[in-house]
């Protein structure tokens, strides 16, 4: 199966030789996993691209410091393709900002949030039984780094995860697409140094101390995350494959 990472971002200049960009982290947690995926990025933020939505089997929207209300050059192109991609019934995963312009484009509400940041380790709970995701697990932890929340879920989604911090933190639409307010693609390391980087915005110190000390205390799910939308996303690839037999029958 081939991956499209629509990459809206590259992640802070000076982390990235040491981390790799966001679209080279996706590669990174995807190859962690069994699947054997192959990949294409396309920087989207320099308004490249795909030319067909045939030329990968499933897609991935990465991060971004941008916010869907910034409404960029590139945001309403990404946001009409998602448009396609939901319409079509193809796979597709989002990440933080990804999650957000998902949901912005079919319906929902994005602001930026006025309880503030969520930074470092987060702990969210599953809501429903869903197939991609094994029986009896009913919480993950990943890294988080936003301010921007989904405040008011598109009509097409399910809630798949939430804290008491984030409401809407993993959403589901069908059987295609599935977006997540966290970064399972985030290690420990690249979360202690993005929170320790001399940025444009400044965290709150205590915030950022305390979301340091839950990077160094607490264990990360974001293996078992990574299979779980491996998973989906090749289910959801059977299905489009299904679903277009039946249209062409």
């Amino acid at each position: 199966m081939k991956l499209g990472i629509l990459a809206t971002d590259i992640g802070p200049e000076m982390l990235v030789d040491q981390h790799g960009s966001f679209a080279d982290m996706f590669v990174n947690l995807f190859n962690r996993t069994d699947k054997g995926f192959s990949y294409q990025i396309y920087p989207v933020l320099d308004n490249i691209f795909p030319g067909s939505l045939d030329e990968c089997d499933g897609w991935v929207i990465t991060g971004s410091v941008a916010g869907v209300y910034d409404n960029l050059p590139w945001m309403e192109p990404l946001k009409q393709l998602i448009v396609e991609i939901y319409e079509q019934k193809r796979p597709m995963v989002g990440i933080c900002f990804g999650h957000q312009i998902v949901a912005d484009a079919l319906g929902g509400k994005v602001e930026k949030f006025s309880g503030g940041w969520s930074l470092g380790v987060q702990d969210y709970q599953i809501e429903g039984v869903h197939d991609f995701i094994p029986g009896g697990i009913g919480s993950f932890a990943i890294n988080a780094i936003h301010q921007d929340q989904v405040i008011e879920k598109p009509d097409a989604s399910e809630r798949l995860a939430y804290s008491s911090f984030c409401s809407n933190a993993g959403l589901v639409y069908g059987e295609h697409i599935v977006t997540l307010q966290g970064h399972p693609e985030f290690t420990q390391s690249y979360e202690r140094d993005l929170l320790n980087a001399k940025l444009e915005t400044a965290f709150p110190l205590d915030l950022k101390q305390a979301a340091l000390e839950t990077v160094e205390s607490k264990k990360l799910d974001s293996p078992d995350v990574a299979v779980w939308l491996a998973d989906f996303l090749e289910n959801a690839f059977k299905a489009y494959k299904e679903h277009q037999q039946t249209i062409e029958a």
